[in-house]
């Protein structure tokens, strides 16, 4: 957590109003990730319907290009920060209460708002059916 609270991701705050739980899940090499549980806040907002393009898709786009390029976004949902009003919804605690002011994992619309900036960027068009 110290290199988030470095970079400005989260912070601390003395009282909020949200509060989700911390969970502490296996990794490889018999290390742990601490992860958030936003299961609570997830069942109150709206889901973004944008859709996520299936591997077909992206396939298809591709037909009759000289050129394609693939991209890998490092710590891709932290490069987006959230509105300012919905930080306090991300709270979690530790020894103290902190907030996150970075779109996070868990979340339920990180993969839609990353799939958006992501095709707004590259000014991808993809077709749906």
């Amino acid at each position: 957590m110290g290199k988030f609270v470095k970079v400005g991701y989260i912070f601390e705050v003395q009282f909020t109003e949200w509060l989700a739980n911390v969970v502490v899940v296996p990794k490889a090499a018999r290390k742990w990730r601490m992860c958030t549980d936003y299961a609570d806040l997830n069942k109150e907002g709206l889901k973004d319907p944008y859709p996520l393009p299936g591997i077909d898709l992206l396939v298809d786009s591709m037909v009759g290009c000289e050129l394609f390029s693939m991209m890998d976004a490092y710590q891709e949902y932290h490069q987006i920060f959230m509105v300012e009003e919905d930080w306090v919804k991300t709270s979690f605690t530790t020894e103290n209460s902190i907030i996150v002011n970075v779109m996070s994992f868990g979340l339920k619309n990180t993969r839609a708002t990353y799939q958006r900036l992501v095709n707004k960027c590259s000014k991808i068009k993809l077709r749906h059916p």
